[in-house]
């Protein structure tokens, strides 16, 4: 059974994205760690949060490290409450378990917001699959990939 970052890499390449997969030897699974771990800003790091819609769909709010998710927010916009989703649904839903979820790639289409505040970097980095893996982007070039609406998450 190949790792969460083997099947972010083979989604990379048949996507067609000239993208860099850095796996490292310390984890990046909290966003503080990734941050230690490539030597930039917690707000840099773009974290990855599933939520569970009331009616059970999957929404995916990608983050600032540096923010949290005000919840009321991106359920005004979707129409729908939210929670935070468990570990099984996220890994069910999107093929990838927590502290590893990329921001694209998933099993299916997931409705994807991201945070505004991104875009007050040049550069950002997301996980890519695993605990161990990052690649560097910018919030344009996360938009266009995801397809995620920029709202205003904290």
């Amino acid at each position: 059974m190949s790792s969460g970052g083997d099947k972010f890499r083979k989604k990379v390449k048949k996507l067609g994205l000239k993208l860099e997969v850095i796996s490292l030897p310390q984890s990046t699974r909290t966003a503080v760690e990734a941050a230690q771990a490539v030597g930039c800003q917690l707000g840099q790091i773009a974290k990855s949060i599933i939520f569970k819609t009331k009616s059970g769909q999957p929404v995916l709010v990608i983050t600032s490290g540096a923010n949290r998710v005000d919840e009321k927010k991106v359920e005004k916009i979707l129409g729908e409450k939210i929670q935070k989703a468990d570990a099984d649904f996220v890994k069910k839903e999107t093929g990838f378990a927590i502290g590893g979820v990329p921001p694209f790639g998933h099993k299916k289409k997931i409705t994807t917001f991201i945070d505004k505040d991104l875009f007050n970097f040049s550069e950002i980095w997301a996980a890519a699959g695993d605990s161990f893996s990052v690649f560097k982007t910018t919030a344009r070039d996360l938009v266009k990939i995801s397809g995620g609406q920029v709202i205003e998450v904290n």
